[in-house]
């Protein structure tokens, strides 16, 4: 009886007891760390910048990705159900996708579960050649040349009618609800490195970008592992695991004598993925608050240590004792991107293809000191770039050297005066051969980091008699000055996206002004060779074209290539995973938060 009493009393006191005392709920695993600079939105067909790409890559999916721990980069289905089946002459693709993989719920919908079907790839890709859209990545879809697409964009830039979804594109056919067929004008061997993309040609689904009109930026809606739940412009983006994804595990193949794929391998291997539940990003463009905040735990993960911190972070190249004691890990890569001044080649002063206008880029080229800005404002982090193709793309050659990494302010001061730019009232400065006054003015965005790489410049171009001033502004406003060709001169950086160069060949090529020709080039020899190497297969013939954009670079100066830089990522003790690819931008999902290793 007593024991009956007791028992009845036990289940009285669990009862009223808190829930947390009787079964504690799993805390959700959220990783936090914060964005260097601002997004501009989420519409996969108007972004560009690498931030925005980094959280589309985990809203949309593309039909290809990279293998996570395959060194070199390998390609693998991702919503695809495996590799596609391609003509002899590379003209026609067959994709079949996966059945039964579902968007993220959206009111859009209806209150029903929408399917992926091969519809939703053609749409992506029509709205990239929509022109009011005005798709920043037009001229590389135009590059794959889908038969029909260019042709009814042209019709309709000059009809000014809206695009009509509904028209048929010979070039872009779904055989059957989850079958695609490409069909191209030119033979394409390397289109699956594009359809790889998944944060710029990733599925749509047409009834939700319809449903929020011009809204696109604001509402992205894919199949991938997260879903936006929260976003203040430029300050704060906050992404959940998204409850519709498909059960998707843990599988890669790293190299037999790649130890720390491998252990990552045996580690995660069958995981079901994403294995965290949110993420939560801050935008915080000042490096030394950034850097304060990571240390003091607010974030899990900082992407790329600024260089102005690195010798405390990795002295020697190797972690320091007092980060290492608490557990935190570094992780130092040579990227796969390039840094560069980009110059105006429609600018009345800078532009043109005369030899006073040629000489006066080549002059600023070699007053360039680009190993005191490496050395000084990038605390080492880089190596000088000999041209516009980076490390881990074909065309990349670590043994090719050419103009882009020389400083030599005499020959520059010679090069000046041969041509004229002389100074003519005595103040110092150089005019133009006209007479006129000549001063240069780059864009620059208004942080520490950059100051300090502007101020170096600024110097090396005052020993030559240079003068150059600085128009701050953001870096999406700058972008956008950019595109319009309303800007002399601009320094920022690219990165690549795939293995294959002919992205980075589009910066030459005269129809992709406004696109990837930041410049505004044109010269109509590597407009041939951008052509030719689009359709040939990879091998020593197209190796060599290459090489020869390097030299025409090289000669006309559209661009001043200065480094490619190393980057140092720094995780807290309880991130654990993480592994930079060279090319993707989606990694989230193949991390894991544990909470056990997490400093109290």
């Amino acid at each position: 009886m007593k024991k009956n009493l007791l028992a009845l009393l036990m289940s009285a006191l669990l009862a009223a007891a808190p829930s947390w005392a009787v079964n504690e709920a799993p805390q959700p695993k959220v990783l936090r760390y914060a964005f260097r600079v601002a997004e501009t939105g989420f519409d996969p067909a108007k972004i560009s910048d690498i931030y925005s790409r980094g959280v589309t890559a985990h809203i949309f999916e593309g039909l290809y990705s990279y293998d996570q721990l395959a060194r070199p980069a390998k390609l693998i289905p991702l919503t695809a159900e495996g590799m596609p089946e391609h003509s002899a002459d590379f003209k026609t693709w067959t994709i079949r996708i996966k059945p039964g993989i579902l968007f993220a719920d959206d009111p859009a919908f209806g209150g029903k579960k929408r399917e992926l079907v091969a519809e939703d790839y053609i749409y992506a890709f029509k709205r990239v050649a929509d022109p009011k859209v005005n798709s920043s990545h037009w001229s590389e879809i135009e590059e794959q040349g889908f038969v029909g697409l260019a042709e009814y964009r042209n019709e309709l830039r000059k009809s000014g009618k809206p695009y009509d979804y509904d028209k048929p594109i010979p070039g872009l056919r779904a055989l059957d609800r989850h079958t695609l067929q490409f069909q191209l004008e030119k033979p394409r061997p390397r289109l699956p490195g594009v359809l790889a993309q998944g944060d710029l040609y990733g599925a749509m689904a047409r009834e939700v970008v319809e449903a929020y009109p011009d809204k696109a930026m604001e509402h992205p809606v894919g199949t991938g592992p997260f879903v936006l739940k929260e976003w203040r412009r430029s300050s704060r983006i906050v992404l959940e695991r998204n409850p519709n994804y498909r059960e998707r595990v843990y599988e890669a193949q790293p190299a037999a004598d790649d130890a720390e794929g491998q252990a990552l391998l045996a580690k995660f291997k069958g995981r079901r993925l994403p294995m965290i539940d949110r993420v939560e990003i801050s935008i915080i463009e000042e490096n030394q608050p950034r850097w304060l905040s990571f240390l003091g735990g607010e974030f899990d993960f900082l992407d790329r240590v600024p260089d102005e911190f690195i010798t405390q972070v990795m002295p020697q190249g190797k972690l320091a004792p007092n980060l290492a004691k608490k557990g935190m890990r570094g992780y130092r890569v040579l990227n796969a991107d390039v840094l560069f001044n980009v110059f105006n080649m429609e600018d009345p002063v800078i532009g043109g293809y005369t030899p006073e206008r040629v000489a006066l880029r080549r002059a600023i080229g070699l007053a360039t000191d680009v190993e005191r800005e490496i050395r000084q404002a990038r605390r080492g982090q880089a190596i000088p770039a000999q041209s516009m193709y980076m490390p881990y793309v074909d065309a990349y050659d670590p043994e090719y050297k050419s103009e882009m990494s020389e400083y030599d302010p005499a020959r520059a001061k010679a090069l000046l005066d041969l041509y004229g730019y002389v100074d003519k009232d005595g103040d110092g400065w150089r005019e133009q051969p006209d007479g006129s006054p000549l001063v240069l003015e780059s864009l620059t965005t208004p942080d520490g980091a950059q100051r300090q790489i502007d101020e170096i410049w600024q110097k090396a171009l005052a020993k030559v008699g240079l003068r150059v001033t600085f128009k701050p502004g953001k870096w999406p406003e700058n972008l956008k000055a950019l595109r319009a060709g309303k800007f002399q001169i601009w320094s920022l950086g690219a990165s690549a996206a795939m293995p294959d160069s002919q992205d980075f060949l589009t910066q030459l090529y005269g129809p992709h002004i406004g696109g990837q020709n930041y410049a505004r080039f044109r010269h109509e020899a590597a407009d041939r060779i951008f052509e030719r190497t689009g359709v040939m297969p990879d091998g020593p013939e197209r190796v060599a074209l290459f090489r020869e954009t390097k030299r025409i670079v090289a000669a006309y100066m559209p661009y001043k290539y200065k480094g490619h830089r190393y980057v140092t990522d720094l995780v807290q003790a309880q991130l654990s995973g993480y592994r930079r690819h060279p090319f993707k931008q989606d990694w989230w999902e193949y991390v894991d938060i544990e909470a056990a290793k997490k400093p109290h």
